[in-house]
């Protein structure tokens, strides 16, 4: 093999999309992976999990770049990125999404000269005030390839004058349905969270609230929780805790009536998703493994990259507001939901391939 790509992950819907086109890179055997983990996402459950798991090959390089302020974070990762950029000399980088790894590999790739490669491209939330919406779209500025999601994504992108531009924007659907469709089965094999917890099927709420927006703003995390409690006099709430979340509840010594769970490897959470009744989440991940997984979401935040659930009628963005958290609740109990309409494309990581193979062979 004479060409080499270099992937960049760090946190863990990172992990999970990586797992898809690892595989069908390897498959073809014309192109050498080398896989860098910057530690971003640290929790053994987090992040080593899945490439246990999901049969990832083990990261070359694990940089444990975690527990700092953004630029700090970004600052160490972009630093030791381009080291190993340098003693690697790939033919391109491949980054994911919008965190801290995601620009700091960008940066490190394109002032190295190197082709970039970002997967989830032209996502808008519109919120400045997310950290994830300024790396997604600088990273965007500065991609060679452009692998977008949704028609949408692509539309974002025309609308902020990427025709002028020299990136090569592609719609190639969305990962993450690859990965469902390929470990659904396996997890049905090997997880056995659903037993373990004691849960009857379509019976709880599956919720997960990490979002920076939702875990700085106490006011805005105790309303959530407040809506979350109600829920949870009706059906049983189960929610993964993120590290940001427990150490903010405990720190204020906040106490609710939801099952807490250590956070769960991607088999454990594709179970909980399959038999849940219903995801409530700030998560942009989630929201698609829930559609993908035929469960309606609730949204606990103002905006969403993914409008096409909203626009459907899978998903509904309540923001903090208790009220609305629960009388979306009430409403999803009643409603009945076609999940066969297709929004995300199919066989995904397979055009991916394709579209990298045109940029490095």
């Amino acid at each position: 093999m004479n060409f080499k790509l270099v992937t960049i992950l760090g946190a863990r819907p990172q992990f999970v999309k990586a797992a898809v086109l690892s595989r069908v890179i390897a498959e073809h055997n014309k192109i050498e992976e080398v896989i860098i983990h910057t530690g971003q996402h640290y929790d053994t459950n987090m992040s080593d999990v899945f490439f246990t798991e999901m049969n990832i090959p083990k990261p070359k390089y694990n940089l444990a770049i975690n527990g700092m302020g953004h630029g700090a974070m970004t600052g160490q990762m972009l630093e030791r990125i381009e080291k190993i950029l340098l003693d690697e000399k790939p033919d391109a980088v491949v980054v994911y999404g919008d965190t801290n790894s995601t620009l700091a590999g960008a940066l490190a790739t394109k002032k190295l000269g190197i082709k970039l490669i970002h997967i989830e491209a032209g996502l808008r939330s519109f919120n400045m005030a997310m950290p994830e919406e300024i790396n997604r779209i600088l990273t965007d500025r500065i991609a060679d390839l452009l692998l977008c999601p949704t028609d949408t994504a692509i539309q974002n992108l025309h609308d902020e004058g990427f025709d002028n531009f020299t990136n090569k924007i592609v719609k190639s659907g969305d990962i993450m349905k690859d990965a469902v469709t390929y470990y659904s089965k396996e997890s049905a094999e090997k997880a056995k969270i659903y037993q373990r917890l004691e849960l009857k099927q379509n019976n709880f709420v599956l919720a997960t609230i990490h979002r920076q927006e939702n875990t700085d703003d106490l006011n805005s995390l105790l309303s959530i929780f407040e809506g979350l409690s109600q829920i949870s006099k009706e059906q049983v709430v189960v929610m993964p805790l993120h590290p940001r979340t427990k150490k903010i509840l405990e720190n204020n010594n906040l106490e609710y009536n939801i099952r807490f769970i250590d956070p769960v490897g991607y088999f454990d959470m594709l179970e909980l998703l399959k038999n849940c009744s219903m995801v409530i989440t700030d998560s942009g991940g989630l929201q698609k493994e829930a559609f993908f997984n035929k469960k309606p979401v609730i949204i606990a935040r103002t905006e969403t990259e993914w409008v096409e659930l909203v626009e459907n009628g899978f998903a509904t963005i309540v923001g903090a507001d208790s009220t609305k958290m629960y009388q979306t609740y009430l409403d999803y109990k009643e409603t009945q939901f076609d999940f066969s309409i297709s929004l995300y494309g199919d066989k995904i990581g397979k055009q991916m391939y394709k579209e990298i193979s045109k940029l490095i062979l």
